[in-house]
């Protein structure tokens, strides 16, 4: 049987959005602060209140690593993960599988390649994964390999 997240209070309306392949992080309606992944409350000045906020699902590629042994069940050997720098909210790293040809590039620019799974009977569920920015592509906010100005 392959893993499949559980959503819980926080990230269930995230998992609703990825659905409808729309990629958004939380934002502190206090302080302003964006965070990823969903969560409570902000890390920054404590508060429980947030709202969602839409944003491209395109950034750089941060790191990667190379999975020889599976680590969740159903997981084939060996696969590629990538953490992602979201373009779009430089502070927030996100991580999936990698769908490119080849390996990665630190910066590399990258875009999600949404995956619905079908579970059979059961309720169906879309994981994000990432793979390279088409050419031409370029809705980000720099250029620097990092995704930092």
């Amino acid at each position: 049987m392959a893993y499949r997240p559980e959503p819980d209070r926080d990230s269930r309306p995230w998992w609703e959005r990825v659905a409808g392949h729309e990629f958004a992080v939380q934002e502190c309606v206090t302080c302003g602060t964006p965070r990823f992944p969903p969560r409570a409350f902000c890390p920054g000045c404590r508060t429980e209140e947030w709202r969602w906020l839409e944003v491209a699902a395109e950034g750089r590629v941060e790191s990667w690593i190379v999975s020889h042994q599976p680590f969740l069940p159903g997981a084939r050997e060996p696969y590629l993960v990538v953490m992602v720098r979201l373009a779009a909210v430089p502070g927030c790293l996100v991580y999936g599988n990698w769908r490119g040809e080849g390996p990665p590039a630190y910066g590399q620019r990258v875009e999600a390649a949404y995956t619905e799974v079908d579970e059979g009977a059961g309720e169906g569920l879309t994981l994000v994964n990432w793979k390279p920015a088409e050419i031409g592509n370029d809705h980000s906010v720099e250029n620097s390999p990092t995704g930092r100005p």
